[in-house]
């Protein structure tokens, strides 16, 4: 025999002898797979369940966890993957007392502080974003609550960008209490309103105490009410609970919101979350995974805090179950080139789509 096959026989028996043989947990991968074929079924997942499945630890479950919220992402929403990209057309300085928020007046951070940027502007980034196949822009301004007063003077850039550009637009200009500034809105032709949750009911008064949780459902509410479609999720990393992101789950279900953004927190300097340690990037996973069981037709979008915190892991994100990137910069933070993620989609052979739609 050539002592090449010798020494190769020899490697592999001692690799054996020392190798500890894989045990995988059957019981565990039956019941991912059996909540898998309910969902698919039409049945929504209970609260146990999901429990269940955010509890998961050991990463050869976690993996059957992707690979079963895949499957879901599969059966109602196919390969359709979405861009969406937001623009900050009015920074800082916001009342509120967000502990993660760079743009709150509470705190000293670094963020850029402007009044309302004009319409040639916004338009330059409309155009800049279409041009990368991305699907909608989302305007995005600093401002508690959105009144009559400000949104007449966003009108006129709403009104420009719609008439010169086919780009879905949508926004996100803070709570709304009065039907007619929801009404108004959908009058001006935005396709979606963008309004976080951010945690769960329990844990919201750890993260802000200027308004309350109750006032995020009323706008959420409010929006669909006029006709819009609701763009409403959370941010993970927040030092909550399993428990609270189940909550935060199964309130956006109970809502009906169209589209689910996860944002991953990023640690803003000066805010009182700068030393929040990270999540691990197989939790980031998990987490999309189980709201994909969650919530099967609604899009998810990964969205801020994506390149700071699953680094080598992004595309995982679209396996885990997500169904849409938010690509460009983030409001106050940066985020990678577009042709990166362009370039992800094509190498997972998904397919781009315009439109955000509902399933």
């Amino acid at each position: 025999m050539p002592i090449r096959a010798l020494a190769l026989g020899r490697n592999r028996n001692r690799m054996t002898s020392n190798m500890q043989p894989i045990v995988f947990d059957t019981q565990v991968r039956r019941r991912i797979r059996d909540l898998v074929l309910r969902v698919i079924d039409g049945e929504a997942i209970d609260r146990a369940s999901l429990l269940w499945l955010f509890s998961l630890r050991e990463p050869r479950d976690i993996y059957e966890l992707l690979i079963g919220a895949y499957q879901i992402r599969e059966a109602f929403h196919g390969r359709r993957t979405f861009l969406c990209s937001i623009y900050n057309v009015k920074s800082g300085g916001c009342p509120e007392n967000c502990k993660f928020c760079a743009q709150s007046a509470w705190y000293s951070t670094h963020a850029p502080r402007y009044n309302l940027v004009d319409g040639e502007e916004v338009l330059r980034v409309a155009k800049e974003v279409s041009a990368c196949s991305v699907g909608a822009l989302a305007l995005v301004a600093a401002w508690p609550t959105l009144t009559p007063e400000l949104l007449a003077r966003l009108e006129p850039v709403i009104q420009r960008v719609k008439s010169e550009m086919r780009l879905e637009l949508h926004a996100s200009l803070g709570m709304i209490n009065d039907f007619h500034v929801a009404a108004r809105l959908s009058e001006l032709g935005l396709a979606c309103y963008h309004h976080n949750l951010e945690t769960s009911p329990r844990y919201f008064s750890q993260i802000c105490t200027t308004h309350t949780f109750q006032q995020r459902v009323t706008t959420v509410r409010l929006a669909k009410d006029v006709g819009l479609r609701v763009c409403s999720g959370g941010i993970i990393g927040l030092g909550e609970s399993i428990e609270d992101r189940v909550e935060l789950a199964l309130m956006l279900r109970e809502l009906d919101v169209d589209a689910v953004p996860i944002n991953i927190l990023t640690p803003i300097p000066g805010t009182p979350m700068e030393s929040v340690p990270p999540l691990p990037p197989l939790e980031i996973l998990k987490t999309v995974a189980c709201f994909r069981f969650a919530l099967p037709h609604q899009h998810i979008t990964i969205a801020g805090g994506r390149p700071q915190n699953l680094r080598d892991l992004q595309p995982m994100a679209l396996i885990a179950g997500a169904t849409g990137l938010m690509v460009g910069n983030y409001l106050t933070t940066l985020n990678r080139p577009i042709g990166d993620d362009l370039r992800l989609i094509r190498d997972l052979e998904l397919e781009l789509v315009d439109s955000l739609g509902r399933v």
